[in-house]
C-alpha cells in the first residue's frame, strides 16, 4: 500500500509541471521561428484576428444594418459616391457599402469556420478508421473520396448548394455544408496515408501486443502522430473556402440577401455599375475578399514553415569561448 501511494502522489504533484513542459514544447517552434517564417506567421495571425474582431463586433462597428436603406432623415441616395455620411458610398439598392463589407466579414468567418470544423470532424475520424482497419471499408471510402476529387471544387459546391437550397434554404448552414463536401476528401486522404504508416510503427505493435483496444491505439498512439499536418491544411483550406463562398455568392447560390451580407453577391450586383464608372460598389467588397484570403494564406504558409521540420530554421546562437588562462596547460599532481 505504501509503495503504491508514493509514486501516485509524486505523479499527481508533478502533473502541473508536466503540463507546463508539454505546453512549452508545443510553443517552442513558434518562439524559435525567425526570418520569413516568423513574418508570414505573425502577419497572418494579425490580419486573421483583425477580421475575426470585425466579424464579432460588426453590430457595433457598422454604421447601419447590412440591408438598411434609410434612417430618420429619409432614404439613402442611390449609388452615391463615398462621402462623410457614407464612407464607402451606397449601392444600387441604396444600401451602405461600408456596413455590408463589415457584416460580410461576419458571414465569411462564420461560413469558413463552420466548413473547416465540420470537414475536420468528418474527414479526420474517417481517415483514422480507414487507415487503421483497412479492408473493404477502406476501399469503399477511398472510392468515394476519389469520386469527389474528380469534380471541380466550385462545381461540386454549386451542385450541393443547389440540392440543399430547396431543403433547408440558402443560409449559412447551406453554404457551409456545400463547402464541407469539397474538403472532407482532402482531410480523409491526408490522415489515412499517415495512419497507414503509423500503424506499422514499433510502438503501435507493442501496444497491440499488450492487448490495447483499437480505440485506445487510435486515440492515444496514432492520432497525435498523424494530426501534425492538419492545422496547416485547415488554414489553407479556409482561404480556399472563402473563394468558394465568394464564387457561390457570385453565382447566386450562396447566402441569400435577406439573411446576411456576402461579398461575392455584392460583386455580382456591382457588375452593371462598371460601365457607369461606379467603382465603389465592387472595389471594397473585392478588396475585402482579397485581404481575407491573403490573411489566411499567410497564416497557413507561416504555420507550414514553422511546424514542418524540413523547412524550419533553428535559431543560431553565438558561442562564447572564454580565454584560456596562462597556467591552463600545467599539470598538477593530486
Amino acid at each position: 500500500m505504501t509503495v503504491t501511494t508514493g509514486p501516485q502522489s509524486k505523479a499527481s504533484a508533478d502533473g502541473p509541471e508536466q503540463r507546463q513542459s508539454r505546453i512549452g514544447r508545443t510553443l517552442k517552434p513558434f518562439r524559435d521561428a525567425q526570418g520569413q517564417a516568423r513574418w508570414l506567421l505573425w502577419t497572418g495571425v494579425t490580419l486573421t484576428i483583425a477580421f475575426i474582431l470585425v466579424a464579432v463586433f460588426a453590430p457595433w462597428l457598422a454604421p447601419y444594418d447590412f440591408n438598411q436603406v434609410s434612417d430618420g432623415s429619409g432614404r439613402f441616395p442611390k449609388q452615391a459616391p463615398p462621402s462623410a455620411d457614407h464612407w464607402f458610398g451606397t449601392s444600387v439598392r441604396s444600401e451602405d457599402v461600408l456596413s455590408r463589407v463589415i457584416y460580410g466579414a461576419r458571414t465569411a468567418v462564420e461560413v469558413t469556420a463552420l466548413a473547416v470544423i465540420v470537414s475536420l470532424t468528418v474527414g479526420v475520424p474517417l481517415g483514422l478508421i480507414a487507415g487503421y482497419f483497412g479492408g473493404w471499408l477502406d476501399r469503399v471510402l477511398v472510392l468515394i473520396a476519389d469520386a469527389l476529387f474528380a469534380f471541380p471544387y466550385l462545381l461540386l459546391a454549386l451542385v450541393i448548394a443547389f440540392l440543399l437550397s430547396d431543403a433547408i434554404g440558402g443560409g449559412v448552414i447551406t453554404a457551409a455544408l456545400a463547402i464541407t463536401v469539397v474538403y472532407v476528401p482532402q482531410y480523409f486522404r491526408v490522415v489515412r496515408n499517415s495512419t497507414l504508416s503509423a500503424r506499422e510503427a514499433t510502438y503501435v505493435e507493442a501496444a497491440r501486443a499488450l492487448g490495447a483496444r483499437p480505440r485506445t491505439i487510435i486515440g492515444r498512439y496514432i492520432f497525435g502522430n498523424v494530426i501534425h499536418s492538419v492545422p496547416v491544411i485547415a488554414t489553407l483550406n479556409a482561404a480556399d473556402a472563402m473563394l468558394t463562398l465568394a464564387g457561390l455568392g457570385f453565382l447566386g447560390y450562396g447566402i441569400q440577401p435577406t439573411e446576411g451580407a456576402e461579398w461575392g453577391y455584392d460583386l455580382q450586383r456591382a457588375i452593371p455599375d462598371i460601365p457607369a464608372d461606379i467603382w465603389w460598389t465592387g472595389v471594397f467588397p473585392g478588396m475585402a475578399i482579397v485581404m481575407f484570403v491573403v490573411a489566411l494564406t499567410l497564416l497557413g504558409e507561416g504555420l507550414n514553415d514553422t511546424l514542418n521540420p524540413t523547412l524550419r530554421k533553428r535559431r543560431i546562437e553565438a558561442v562564447h569561448i572564454p580565454p584560456r588562462s596562462a597556467g591552463g596547460d600545467e599539470r598538477t599532481d593530486a
